[in-house]
């Protein structure tokens, strides 16, 4: 276990929590749930496996100084802010090539920060023998059982005829419309992408080389982690890797892919406020209320009045009501998913102080 790590990566906006979320405190250093933000609850997850010590996160400029603050069990060195947004495979190289020059037998999994896993101790329990087979030198990908058609999700096909333990992947397919997610949710053997995998540090990126051999190369140059040039390089190079995600580069292309296939873990990617309500407990009209708030005649909703004020409901129903002390966000709650198109008109017209 001990050549064992976890990368977290925490660059996103969460621009779809707006107001709350901004850049320098966005989705996944925000407490949706409880008094963790969603980025310590990944950590204290993992702790059964991976120790803080062997954490590494990878934000941005913006985010760095909060996880900083909010994970003092993390050395500081190791979380790390990217010069430039460039997706996952770039990312995720940078990780591998750092840990390769820190321990050559480095086995890495790779988490996302802003996930809920309402059933930790039986996700754990599928980590274990995903960091096995990795260190044997295979690519796992863990997939989840689908509870419904869901169309915002990629999936991972798996052999009709379910086998014991990892199986190999049969296909990988990008998000579906409604009608072939219908199809997939019948089949029983698609399973939902949720964005965690393992590998050898040394298998990473020798399938970096193979299949992005632009980036590979860039990553490749840089010098190890320890070097005092390092830092200086990393600006330099990082912006001129392919801006393209793990799965493009390499999951679809790779042939030593296998998956687990895991049950009922609670998993949720928290991707809109209205997931955010879904998770909530709601009262016996269907509201969920993190604040305080006064309803009436009213159902389905969610309000979040971030302690600032009283907000109350008369006669409305299914909205997403959150304040914060400069903005207030009044939404639709079927319409959730959109609340990232206001973060665009707002970009557009330069109001910098609400981004």
């Amino acid at each position: 276990m001990s050549h064992n790590y976890g990368l977290i990566l925490a660059g996103g906006r969460g621009t779809r929590f707006w107001p709350r979320s901004r850049r320098s405190h966005a989705k996944q250093v925000l407490k949706f749930f409880g008094e963790r933000s969603l980025i310590q609850q990944t950590v204290d997850r993992l702790r059964p496996v991976l120790p803080p010590e062997r954490i590494w996160i990878l934000t941005n400029d913006h985010l760095r100084a909060e996880i900083v603050k909010q994970l003092p069990e993390v050395p500081k060195r190791q979380i790390l802010a990217e010069p430039a947004q460039r997706n996952t495979a770039p990312a995720i190289g940078l990780a591998a090539h750092i840990l390769q020059s820190e321990d050559k037998d480095a086995v890495m999994g790779v988490f996302p920060a802003d996930h809920v896993i309402g059933r930790p101790r039986e996700y754990i329990k599928l980590l274990r023998p995903a960091f096995q087979a990795a260190k044997q030198g295979k690519i796992v990908v863990l997939g989840i059982q689908p509870r419904w058609a869901e169309t915002g999700y990629g999936y991972i096909e798996f052999p009709l005829v379910p086998e014991k333990g990892l199986t190999p992947v049969t296909s990988f397919r990008e998000k579906p419309d409604a009608d072939t997610a219908q199809k997939f949710f019948a089949a029983g053997n698609f399973y939902w992408n949720a964005g965690m995998f393992f590998w050898k540090t040394s298998v990473l990126l020798d399938a970096l080389r193979h299949h992005l051999p632009k980036t590979a190369t860039l990553i490749a140059g840089l010098p190890e982690f320890s070097n005092r040039r390092f830092a200086a390089r990393l600006k330099e190079v990082f912006p001129l890797c392919e801006n393209i995600s793990i799965d493009y580069a390499v999951l679809e292309k790779a042939q030593n892919v296998v998956g687990i296939r895991a049950g009922d873990i609670g998993w949720n990617d928290v991707g809109s406020w209205d997931a955010v309500y879904e998770l909530h407990k709601r009262d016996a009209h269907k509201n969920a209320v993190r604040g305080d708030a006064l309803l009436k005649d009213s159902s389905g909703s969610y309000v979040d009045s971030g302690h600032h004020k009283l907000i109350a409901l008369l006669g409305v129903h299914d909205l997403i009501v959150v304040d914060t002390p400069d903005a207030l966000l009044i939404a639709d709650r079927r319409r959730a998913q959109q609340v990232g198109d206001l973060v665009k008109l707002l970009e557009k017209q330069k109001r910098d102080d609400l981004l």
